[in-house]
């Protein structure tokens, strides 16, 4: 019964390629499935050591912006990293020379997360800074010399140009959170307008992860802490379903639900969760992912959320998913990188189609940053997803 069940979902999302995805004109041909992709930044260029931590966003221009962590000297998560962008006019086919956002000397500017005002058309950039000597073992233990801290800067011409930072630490933070992270990926705008930022902390007594969320009602003159998620979860992503309820997809350090991804869901735009439960068809290997919404949903129009992680238990696989019914399933899946992969990020295309900005390599996942584009018939031709 399952099996006819979900062979009707894989039915129903093919048809709804070939209805909605290339334009309102049912008698166009539809596009052939396609599937493309070009590395934005590789290990050793632009002198630095690595790139990490991806974030992708479409502008309301229809621009690509692909921001990264440009580690200078080595591959570990502190020292002197850079926040860089790089910037596309094709849909991701080209892209710009490489841009700094944030350097501040020695120090660490991380974690990407944007957002776009849908009524302003601000470009909102969330990030994380500490000093390049601590680490994040000893802001957690509060052993280092200083702590983890958020900042916020805006671009008003397309990412062309960024504002200085500003801190927002004493309005995002709690005194008992030591270690703190925006992102990894993108927040999202509401339909009520509130722009909400998915991060993560931990908390000084227990040193254990958390996931909660802050935001913006006044389109990013000030932001505010939300609710908290957890305990045992971490980097997270959200998603507003037509319900009006947002889901928090969340990296899950509970090993008694291992391997698989952690959710909880707020009706209250972000400002309290339900208790975490675990999505055992999102296999992890304790590792970020992203989930969007790639159509507005408005009365009537089908679903269409799209996921994408290491589908391991290791940094492999790169893998995205997609479900027609609110992220309750996942009949849909395909391969986009086989070997060694690890952190990714979804995105909308003006002209339809999906982007998706991922490390991955061959010997190990972070050799390059590569963004893959393709269409929801590529997607559509991958196979079923597992039983539930």
């Amino acid at each position: 019964m399952r099996y006819h069940v979900l062979a009707a979902l894989v039915a129903w999302v093919a048809a709804l390629v070939a209805d909605r995805a290339y334009g309102a004109d049912h008698m166009a041909k539809p596009s052939p499935p396609t599937c493309e992709q070009v590395d934005v930044f590789t290990a050793g260029a632009d002198g630095y050591h690595t790139f990490r931590i991806p974030a992708a966003i479409v502008t309301p221009k229809g621009t690509v912006l692909a921001f990264s962590e440009g580690r200078k000297r080595g591959r570990g998560d502190s020292g002197k990293i850079d926040l860089v962008l790089k910037r596309s006019l094709d849909a991701g086919r080209s892209w710009t020379p490489m841009l700094t956002v944030w350097e501040d000397g020695e120090n660490t500017c991380g974690n990407p997360c944007p957002v776009i005002d849908r009524e302003t058309g601000t470009i909102w950039l969330l990030m994380t800074h500490n000093l390049g000597s601590d680490t994040e073992a000893q802001i957690k233990s509060r052993t280092s010399k200083a702590g983890r801290t958020v900042w916020v800067s805006r671009s008003d011409d397309d990412g062309a140009t960024w504002a200085r930072p500003v801190e927002i630490t004493a309005a995002a933070k709690r005194d008992d959170w030591t270690w703190y992270a925006t992102g990894p990926g993108v927040g999202i705008q509401l339909r009520s307008g509130r722009l909400l930022i998915p991060c993560d902390n931990a908390v000084a007594d227990t040193k254990r992860f958390f996931s909660h969320v802050i935001y913006s009602d006044d389109h990013g003159k000030t932001w505010k802490l939300g609710g908290v998620a957890g305990p045992d979860t971490n980097e997270c992503q959200a998603v507003e379903r037509t319900d009006g309820a947002v889901l928090l997809n969340m990296r899950n350090y509970d090993r008694t639900h291992k391997n698989v991804r952690a959710v909880a869901t707020s009706a209250d735009g972000g400002l309290t969760w339900s208790a975490v439960s675990y999505d055992a068809a999102l296999v992890e290997p304790v590792c970020q992912a992203s989930v969007l919404r790639l159509t507005p949903p408005p009365e009537g129009e089908p679903s269409r959320i799209v996921f994408s992680n290491p589908a391991s238990t290791k940094r492999e696989n790169l893998t995205v998913r997609l479900s027609p019914d609110e992220c309750r399933t996942w009949p849909v899946s395909r391969t986009l990188h086989a070997g060694p992969a690890a952190y990714s990020c979804l995105a909308a295309l003006a002209d339809g189609s999906v982007g998706c900005l991922y490390e991955r390599g061959e010997k190990g996942p972070y050799e390059k940053i590569t963004f893959a584009r393709f269409n929801l018939a590529w997607l559509a031709e991958g196979p079923a997803g597992p039983e539930r």
